[in-house]
């Protein structure tokens, strides 16, 4: 993790100053500056324009009942992407720019894919899920002041949740 942490704030803000300077000195400042601020326009416009269309992929499949968790990868990557393309620099922009390409998507997505276990069984536009419900202390004993009695809560129904609910359709 440290690593990491010093790759992302230590080496790739080297490595951007550097570039910039090279290409400040091969084109000048101001179109230096003019290529970085239209580099993040765009970026912010396409990133907008296709996370519009991954979220309306995502309530489309959520309607159906399906997971929707290729369009939450990709999404994420989207809003990587829009970080990348607005931080100044040429090489965070290059980044964020093949993000915005749908086959390297697919392909980043396809290997996160693989890693992500989802232990969740949907039927139809129900989730089924079961919880544990009952005391976690009930085997630990607490120690009571001297000269009083433990308070006790009379059980109810361990299997019973109540509550009110409200069916939209």
């Amino acid at each position: 993790m440290f690593r990491l942490l010093f790759v992302l704030f230590i080496i790739i803000p080297i490595i951007e100053i550097s570039v910039l300077m090279q290409v400040g000195e091969l084109l000048g400042m101001w179109p230096t500056i003019g290529i970085v601020i239209l580099s993040a326009w765009l970026g912010a416009k396409y990133v907008r324009q296709q996370g519009l269309a991954t979220m309306q992929s995502v309530q489309a499949k959520m309607a159906q009942g399906e997971m929707p968790s290729s369009e939450i990868v990709t999404g994420l990557m989207l809003l990587v992407a829009g970080v990348l393309l607005v931080t100044p620099g040429f090489v965070t922009d290059i980044f964020g720019l093949s993000l915005l390409v749908p086959s390297v998507r697919q392909v980043i997505a396809a290997s996160v894919q693989k890693h992500i276990n989802v232990n969740a069984h949907v039927a139809g536009n129900r989730a089924d899920a079961s919880f544990h419900t009952g005391n976690t202390y009930e085997n630990e004993e607490f120690s009571h002041p001297p000269n009083s009695k433990p308070k006790v809560i009379p059980q109810h129904h361990a299997d019973t949740i109540e509550g009110e609910y409200t069916r939209k359709e």
